[in-house]
C-alpha cells in the first residue's frame, strides 16, 4: 500500500525576516521529500501574500492584525480579527489535514498554531531572535520542538524542546560569492581601496542614512569607498546629496540585488540587526557595526546585537547616537587591522550552517 504524501502547513510572516526563512524551510523540505504538500498561511495584506506565490507555493491569508501596545480603537478590531482568524484557521486545518504545523513568527502563526495545538497536531516553532516574543512563549507550551538561532534560549522555552539550528538564510548566498576583485568590478568601484558597505534593510534605515548624509564630507575626504544601499524611500535624497558633494568614492544604490557581491566587496559592514541579517553576517564573517532599530517589538534587534557584542563579534552603535558616532566608528574600525581580524574571527565562529535543512529534518520527523 502506497504511503500518503505528507501535508505541512507553514504559518507566519509580516516581514521579510519571517517570510524568507519560511520559504527556505519549505524548499529544504521539498528537497528531502519532494512529494510533500506544503500550504502557507499568512496575514492578508502582508509581504507573504506576494512573496510566497512568487516562490511557487500556495498561501491562504488570515485577517489577523497586531495588538497595539496602547489603548486604541484598533484593539477592538484586533479582537474581531483574531476570532475570525481562529475560525478560518480551524477550517484550513480541517480541509488540509496537516501532519505538522510550523510557526515562523508573525501575526498569522498565533491562530494557526493555537488551533493545531488544541486538536493535537504536532507543532514546531522557529524562533529567529535572541529574545522570544509573547506569542511564541505561549505557543511553546504545547509545541513539540523549538528551533532557535541563539544559545541561552532556555530562559524562554522548555530546555528539552530546544534545538540550536540557526536561522535559515538565502541558501545560495555563500555559494555564489565571487572574488573581491570581481565584486568591486561589478559595482564599478576602484580596485585597491577599502570599502564600507551600508545595508539598512530592504526598506532602508532612516537614522543610518541621515548619519551618512550628515558626515558625507568625512567619507568623501577619506581614502575609503562607500557602497551605500539606501532603501527606496531614501534613495532620491541620498543620491542628490552624494551627487552634489562631487565625491567619487561614494556609490549610492536604492537596492542591492547581488548581496553575495556586496558582501564579497566589503571590508567593513554597517547594518541594522534583524535576525536573518545577523545570521547572514555570521556566515559571511566580515567585521560589522550594528545599529539596532528601536522601532521593533520588545526591542529584539538590540537583544540580537548584544548576543554578538558579548562575544566581541560586533560593534553596536545605538540608534540615538548614530548621527554623532556611526561614521567616526566606521572610519576608526577600517583603519584598525587588529580589531578587524578579531571581529571577523569571532563573528565567523558564531555561524550556524545548513539551518534550513536541519529544521526541515526536524519537521519531517514530527510528521
Amino acid at each position: 500500500m502506497r504511503q500518503k504524501n505528507k501535508n505541512i502547513i507553514i504559518s507566519g510572516g509580516g516581514t521579510g525576516g519571517h517570510v524568507f526563512p519560511a520559504i527556505s524551510i519549505a524548499n529544504a523540505i521539498k528537497e528531502i521529500e519532494p512529494e510533500t504538500n506544503i500550504l502557507f498561511v499568512g496575514a492578508l495584506g502582508k509581504i507573504e501574500m506576494e512573496k510566497v506565490p512568487a516562490a511557487g507555493y500556495k498561501i491562504i491569508g488570515l485577517p489577523v492584525a497586531g495588538l497595539q501596545r496602547r489603548l486604541t480603537v484598533k484593539n477592538i478590531s484586533f479582537i474581531f480579527k483574531l476570532i475570525s482568524s481562529l475560525r478560518k484557521s480551524k477550517i484550513i486545518i480541517k480541509n488540509f489535514k496537516p501532519d505538522v504545523v510550523v510557526g515562523v513568527g508573525g501575526y498569522a502563526s498565533g491562530p494557526v498554531l493555537r488551533i493545531a495545538n488544541k486538536i493535537g497536531i504536532p507543532t514546531l516553532i522557529q524562533e529567529q531572535n535572541s529574545y522570544a516574543g509573547i506569542t511564541n512563549k505561549l505557543l511553546a507550551k504545547k509545541a513539540k520542538k523549538i528551533c532557535v538561532a541563539y544559545e541561552g534560549m532556555e530562559k524562554y522555552f522548555p530546555k528539552d524542546k530546544i534545538i540550536l539550528t540557526g536561522n535559515p538564510v538565502r541558501q545560495n548566498l555563500l555559494d555564489k560569492i565571487e572574488s573581491k576583485e570581481e565584486a568591486i568590478k561589478h559595482f564599478d568601484l576602484e580596485q585597491g581601496k577599502k570599502i564600507i558597505l551600508v545595508i539598512g534593510g530592504s526598506l532602508g534605515a532612516r537614522t543610518v542614512n541621515q548619519s551618512i548624509i550628515g558626515d558625507i564630507n568625512k567619507i568623501g575626504k577619506s581614502e575609503f569607498q562607500l557602497l551605500w544601499q539606501t532603501g527606496k524611500y531614501y534613495f532620491h535624497d541620498a543620491k542628490k546629496v552624494a551627487d552634489e558633494s562631487g565625491y567619487k568614492n561614494i556609490k549610492v544604490l536604492d537596492f542591492i540585488t547581488r548581496m553575495d557581491m556586496a558582501y564579497a566587496s566589503a571590508d567593513v559592514i554597517i547594518s541594522r540587526a534583524g535576525a536573518g541579517t545577523i545570521s547572514e553576517l555570521c556566515l559571511v564573517g566580515k567585521p560589522v557595526i550594528l545599529v539596532p532599530s528601536p522601532n521593533v517589538a520588545e526591542d529584539h534587534q538590540t537583544m540580537n546585537t548584544m548576543a554578538l557584542v558579548n562575544q566581541n563579534a560586533a560593534i553596536m552603535i545605538k540608534d540615538a547616537e548614530a548621527r554623532e558616532k556611526l561614521i567616526d566608528s566606521a572610519l576608526d574600525l577600517i583603519n584598525n587591522e587588529g580589531q578587524i581580524k578579531k571581529l571577523s574571527e569571532n563573528i565567523k565562529g558564531m555561524a550556524l550552517r545548513d539551518s534550513a535543512k536541519i529544521i526541515a529534518e526536524e519537521v519531517l520527523k514530527l510528521s
